[in-house]
């Protein structure tokens, strides 16, 4: 009955784009400091957005911003799942 249903929003890390956080791939650093894909957005710990292009993922890749943003940097594994997700979508 509540149209107007706020849709929330996140920040990418690399483009620094507001999107809805549906759109948007979570990764988190769990307690033991370990990177991990968050497909639900529901996994304690702390996140960081990225949009779902090959372009954002390179870019924070590039510049280093999965290690400061979570403080730690993602393994090879982290970085294949990712490039699966994202496939070849270059935006």
């Amino acid at each position: 009955m509540n149209k107007n249903k706020k849709i929330p929003m996140r920040q990418c890390i690399a483009c620094r784009t507001q999107r809805p956080k549906r759109e948007l791939v979570r990764i988190v650093r769990n307690n033991q400091g370990q990177l991990l894909l968050d497909h639900k957005g529901k996994l304690p710990g702390r996140g960081a957005y990225l949009c779902v292009s090959a372009n954002c993922l390179h870019r924070a890749v590039k510049e280093n911003l999965f290690a400061r943003h979570l403080d730690t940097k993602p393994d090879a594994a982290l970085l294949a799942e990712l490039e699966n997700l994202i496939g070849d979508n270059p935006d």
